[in-house]
């Protein structure tokens, strides 16, 4: 079983909570807040997406990866992997 099928559930609250936190930014901007109220809600938000990155990585990780018993498809699943860290820390 896939681990993002295997996880959905903890992975759905990690969405879940980061559109929560989306909605509460929106708020934030449409009514005018200060700076200081909406950049601790961008940081919060980041560190969300952050989380929930790491979660679906270790997942990848460990069950195409390390469990994987085939070299080749180890090394596709690697690369995989390293594209979306590279994207993600453009």
């Amino acid at each position: 079983m896939a681990h993002t099928i295997r996880d959905k559930a903890k992975l759905l609250a990690r969405v879940r909570r980061i559109q929560g936190q989306t909605t509460a930014l929106e708020k934030l901007l449409d009514n005018g807040r200060d700076c200081t109220g909406i950049l601790q809600q961008i940081a919060a938000i980041r560190g969300a997406v952050n989380g929930l990155m790491a979660a679906v990585i270790e997942g990848h990780l460990t069950d195409h990866v390390v469990q994987e018993p085939l070299l080749a498809q180890r090394q596709k699943d690697l690369d995989v992997v390293l594209q979306v860290i590279k994207s993600y820390l453009k």
